[in-house]
């Protein structure tokens, strides 16, 4: 009987290990079986995590695109910006030198002059030259006193006017002549028994550079002048041609 207990104690434990064995296994398939859900459920966050980076780099390349679109835009631009200014910069020059011909121009065509005699002159033998010594104005320097004659700094169109004055005799006259390069253009004349006379004349002249202008007395006449510039020669450059 005895032994039948043992064989039977033998036999519970031994069915005992071996379900205790089994737990242990089911509990280590359990621990693994959470590993694995645990894994499962990393997975998925690492594939969402994937997904929204996905979405971001589509988004980014979207982004990056329309970046790219209006960087060309704005080289498209900056090229016809740069080709604007660079057609504006050569305006600007024409420009520029226009203006600094016309300033150039408005200088040189302030010409201008008006002298008078200051003294007595005549009667000479034959043309005499008249030298106005007192300069009431020299503008442009184009009238030389000591020679009498103004000399055309440039091509265009001259206003001249001479005035002349003498004491009137039976046998005094005064004759004044306006000359360019030794032709006759227009003349004073007066002529009477006595007391002071006066005759004056003008003229517009197209002159070249260089033609020379300047006043005659005629042979055997004679004209007047003192300190109060009684007779005179003036002329200006009316404008360019």
């Amino acid at each position: 009987m005895e032994e039948k207990l043992n064989s039977l104690n033998d036999e519970v434990s031994s069915k005992l290990n071996a379900l205790n064995e089994e737990v242990r296994e089911l509990r280590s398939k359990n621990k693994e079986l959470g590993k694995i859900k645990i894994m499962e459920t990393r997975m998925e966050s690492l594939e969402k995590e994937m997904e929204r980076l996905r979405t971001e780099n589509t988004a980014q390349t979207k982004r990056l695109e329309d970046t790219k679109i209006k960087m060309d835009e704005l080289l498209k631009e900056n090229e016809a910006q740069a080709k604007e200014l660079e057609t504006m910069r050569g305006t600007t020059n024409d420009v520029k030198y226009k203006m600094d011909d016309l300033i150039k121009q408005n200088e040189v065509s302030k010409v201008a002059f008006s002298v008078s005699l200051s003294s007595s002159n005549g009667p000479h033998s034959s043309l005499h030259t008249l030298m106005y010594k007192h300069i009431f104005l020299n503008t442009g320097e184009a009238y030389d006193a000591n020679t009498g004659i103004f000399t055309a700094p440039m091509k265009g169109v001259y206003a001249f006017r001479v005035f002349s004055k003498a004491y009137g005799s039976q046998d005094k006259a005064v004759v004044a002549g306006l000359f360019r390069n030794g032709q006759h253009e227009i003349s004073t004349y007066a002529r009477q028994d006595g007391g002071f006379i006066g005759s004056s004349n003008g003229v517009s002249l197209l002159l070249e550079k260089g033609d020379q202008i300047y006043v005659n007395l005629y042979p055997g006449y004679w004209i007047f002048d003192n300190e109060h510039h009684h007779s005179t020669f003036s002329g200006h450059l009316l404008f360019p041609m």
